[in-house]
């Protein structure tokens, strides 16, 4: 998780703008992960890169035990603090490829939109080796599609984007039945069996303000140059405002990939 720096300052507008993830997901997530619903065991679970806790609370919710694996030290005090009191959270800041973490000592690994930051090189191993025997991976990813409900507003602001970002292409965007690219990468390590993955329609909509922390929460938009960033962000508020009446719809399908450790 190399990145991890261009998150770490903007911690709070992070926790402000990031959406939750849709409660029907974790009811998906429990029933596959099985057991005894009149008795429930806690789950022993990791969960690579919280960030300041979309996912974790809902974890926790759910009885869950969490040893959060956050790489930014600010975003780890961040979870410390947001969640102080709760026993069953520990935080550990390192990064997840350098976390010293007991072999077989998770039930679930979780990872929530901060998958694609580990090395290919090493997540698989690295999961298998903390999950025991039948245990679950699960990669929830947040997939923007095309979709008309943007009112054109993302094709619109190409222009705007290449002013700032030149060379850098939008990448093509797939419909609802989008399919994240852990999937054929799950089924392709061999080290995991029973690979299922769920959708969820989960559109967000902000307005002008928000959606410009939502820009500044985006690791390419940290790594500008401050007086740069600001003067885009100024271009975006006025293009926003004069040519989308205030806001901007981002059309979203949320997934999750599962897989049970062979």
């Amino acid at each position: 998780m190399s990145s991890r720096s261009w998150f770490d300052g903007v911690a709070e507008i992070y926790e402000r703008v990031r959406p939750l993830y849709p409660a029907r997901l974790f009811d998906d997530l429990f029933n596959y992960l099985g057991g005894d619903p009149a008795n429930p065991e806690p789950v022993a679970t990791i969960e690579i890169g919280p960030g300041t806790g979309q996912a974790t609370g809902s974890l926790l919710a759910r009885g869950a035990t969490v040893a959060a694996v956050e790489p930014g030290p600010k975003l780890a005090e961040f979870l410390r603090s947001k969640f102080s009191g709760q026993p069953r959270l520990v935080v550990i800041n390192e990064r997840f490829e350098d976390a010293p973490l007991p072999e077989g000592m998770a039930d679930l690994v979780v990872a929530a939109t901060s998958f694609h930051w580990v090395d290919p090189a090493v997540r698989y191993e690295k999961v298998r080796a903390a999950l025991r025997a039948g245990g679950v991976l699960a990669v929830i990813g947040t997939n923007q599609i095309a979709s008309e409900a943007d009112r054109g507003y993302f094709e619109a602001s190409h222009v705007l984007y290449q002013r700032y970002f030149p060379g850098e292409e939008p990448g093509e965007l797939q419909g609802e039945d989008v399919t994240p690219p852990e999937i054929p990468e799950i089924i392709d390590s061999g080290v995991f069996e029973k690979v299922e993955l769920f959708r969820y329609r989960w559109d967000q909509r902000y307005n002008t303000e928000e959606y410009l922390d939502l820009v500044r929460s985006y690791s390419n938009t940290n790594q500008m140059e401050p007086g740069a960033r600001e003067a885009f962000l100024g271009d975006l508020e006025r293009f926003i405002d004069e040519e989308y009446e205030g806001y901007v719809i981002r059309p979203l399908v949320i997934t999750l990939s599962l897989a049970r450790k062979r």
